[in-house]
């Protein structure tokens, strides 16, 4: 099974979430985006459910000199969710990141000012949140993102992704409520492999979608579709 682009993968994701919507406990309902691959997803999730859109800015921390195998991650000013077997397996210890760890924290604050446009970050205490990425590789940058979720008190947490690694899914379990995903491919190397087209995601399509006067705000009061009267 390989999707075809982020927005089929956002649709199929959306038909099964909306299943399941159903079985939701009466909460409002806010869809999360993990910046940038994931906002073409959730922008579907969202649409489809009929609930607001947002973004939770989180940023993986990669290892010296390949800096795009995940070795751990940051999600607000929480202090890193590390890969502990990765550290190991790399003999690294934690305070020789810390470099690292100031230049994503940097980014990340550059990228909630740039996305969000002087608007406060959505509210989510007693709400579902369901947290959306285009794929689930080792699991380091979702981990953070739902552990500063959960500090935060919402009602239920879940993480939904059209394609996962079997054992990222497993492990990831421990910090949300339910894992939803379409795929779990055993040979699994990459995210991108399981999309026929995986183009970059920039800065400006993130903006344009968070302003599409089709989304709901983020103020709570909204529910899935099946929730409406």
């Amino acid at each position: 099974m390989r999707f075809h682009d982020h927005q089929q993968a956002g649709e199929e994701l959306a038909r099964l979430l909306l299943d399941r919507a159903a079985d939701n406990d009466g909460t409002d309902v806010i869809v999360l985006a993990l910046p940038r691959g994931g906002v073409p997803v959730a922008a579907e999730v969202a649409r489809t459910l009929g609930v607001p859109l947002d973004v939770l800015v989180a940023r993986k921390i990669g290892a010296p000199r390949h800096s795009e195998f995940g070795i751990g991650a940051i999600a607000g000013e929480d202090p890193p969710v590390y890969d502990r077997r990765a550290l190991q397996m790399l003999g690294l210890a934690e305070d020789e990141l810390a470099s690292d760890v100031a230049r994503e924290r940097a980014e990340l604050h550059r990228r909630e000012a740039l996305y969000r446009e002087g608007r406060p970050p959505p509210a989510v205490e007693g709400r579902t949140v369901i947290l959306v990425d285009d794929g689930l590789a080792t699991g380091v940058t979702a981990r953070a993102a739902l552990r500063h979720l959960r500090s935060r008190r919402p009602a239920r947490l879940i993480l939904a992704v059209p394609v996962c690694a079997p054992d990222a899914a497993e492990t990831i379990r421990r910090d949300a409520d339910d894992v939803v995903c379409l795929f779990r491919p055993n040979s699994f190397r990459s995210v991108g492999e399981w999309y026929e087209e995986f183009a970059q995601v920039s800065d400006d399509e993130v903006i344009a979608t968070l302003r599409d006067p089709g989304f709901v705000r983020s103020g709570p009061g909204t529910r899935p579709a099946s929730h409406r009267r």
